[in-house]
């Protein structure tokens, strides 16, 4: 497995790097982010790699290229993809029911029919189950007090579990693509249908093989932690514990000490933390068909897009493959990605996308929340990867 320092012994690529830190410099001057690291690469040679702004602003500490972050929603790929390494060993299918490994979790449609959800359902979010922060408040999430896993630092998943299980399902698994803790549900499913906890299984199958030595659900190195910030006037905000930033229906509720809580439960949608470095190789071998960790076959069908382009994943044009948003239709998008590029991103102000077509592979992690994920600095930064800024 490359090192990054062996994939930057290619010559950079002069121009594009410019591009890029003009989009940087831009965002942190403007005061839409504090601190990123961004890194790009072609064929599978790095061509763009920086550390930019503060990874403490209070504490005036610099960002490093090996600056661990809360990854957030950047935790799904990884945890998809252990799914899929199981339905290839046999033990589990994407077909199965969720009760053949979690018996007692029988969520119900608000009629008080109890409908079959599938692992399938789960990976693809079309399960019918949501998050808390897109139901209004008063929502039987919020009366729950549901976790989205990134919250409620020592909470256990059987709890968590039990208590989402209680919440009705916003419509019958299948009939449609809604955003979810489908992905936590699976983390349950995984280690049932194992026998291992989640941390190992995730260690064992990919941080372990990939050489992702920063990347898990507990902190490496504290010192590396980058300090989490929320959009804000004049400025972002730090965000602390119990902070609900609004977002959706309601609020996304952050407690960024979770990640130094070892009771905390192993999200499986948002609980991990990790380096850039570690979530480019990661994806380079995605792009290259998944070995070592997956069969060729197993990474294709996770790829194609598996729920309809009318999910408009990440808007017009995009749909939903097993762990990340496939795009079908880069005219309908607005976009310069080819036909089949992956993308997502995560709360805590992160974005990645990979398109196989170009050979590219895109990894910006910044401690701004939401400007980092779903702001303007997305986009320009994807027209800067591509040369088509207007």
């Amino acid at each position: 497995m490359l090192s990054l320092q062996a994939m930057a012994q290619a010559a950079p690529d002069a121009a594009l790097s410019t591009r890029i830190e003009g989009v940087v410099a831009q965002a942190i001057a403007e005061k839409r982010l504090v601190g990123a690291v961004v890194l790009v690469s072609r064929g599978g040679k790095l061509i763009h790699h920086q550390a930019a702004g503060l990874a403490d602003r209070e504490a005036g500490r610099r960002m490093q290229e090996d600056a661990i972050f809360r990854f957030a929603s950047v935790t799904k790929p990884i945890v998809s993809t252990v799914v899929m390494k199981l339905v290839e060993e046999g033990r589990l299918r994407l077909d199965d029911p969720v009760t053949r490994f979690l018996p007692d979790f029988r969520p119900m449609l608000p009629d008080r029919t109890q409908p079959v959800i599938t692992v399938r359902q789960l990976l693809t979010h079309t399960s019918g189950l949501s998050y808390r922060f897109f139901e209004p408040s008063g929502s039987p999430y919020h009366t729950l007090n549901v976790s989205d896993g990134m919250d409620q630092p020592g909470l256990s998943l059987k709890e968590n579990l039990r208590r989402l299980g209680q919440a009705p399902l916003g419509f019958a698994p299948g009939a449609k693509w809604s955003y979810s803790l489908g992905i936590d549900v699976l983390g349950g499913v995984l280690e049932a249908a194992s026998g291992e906890p989640l941390v190992a299984l995730v260690q064992r199958l990919i941080t372990g093989p990939l050489g992702m030595k920063d990347t898990g659900f507990a902190v490496a190195d504290s010192t590396r932690l980058a300090a989490p910030y929320a959009d804000g006037k004049p400025e972002p905000v730090k965000i602390t514990d119990e902070m609900a930033v609004p977002f959706g229906a309601s609020a996304i509720l952050f407690n960024p000490s979770r990640a130094l809580e070892p009771a905390s439960f192993a999200s499986g949608g948002a609980g991990m933390v990790g380096t850039a470095g570690d979530l480019l190789r990661f994806l380079e071998v995605i792009r290259t068909g998944g070995v070592p960790i997956l069969k060729r076959g197993t990474v294709a069908a996770m790829m194609q897009d598996q729920v309809g382009v009318q999910a408009a994943t990440q808007g017009p044009g995009w749909g939903f493959g097993y762990g990340w948003a496939v795009l079908d239709d880069p005219q309908a998008a607005a976009t310069p990605q080819a036909k089949g590029t992956l993308q997502w991103g995560g709360a805590y102000g992160h974005s990645w996308f990979v398109d196989p077509a170009n050979e590219l592979v895109v990894v910006a992690l910044t401690n701004t929340t939401f400007e980092g994920m779903a702001g303007p600095f997305v986009t320009q930064l994807r027209d800067a990867v591509y040369g088509t800024a207007r």
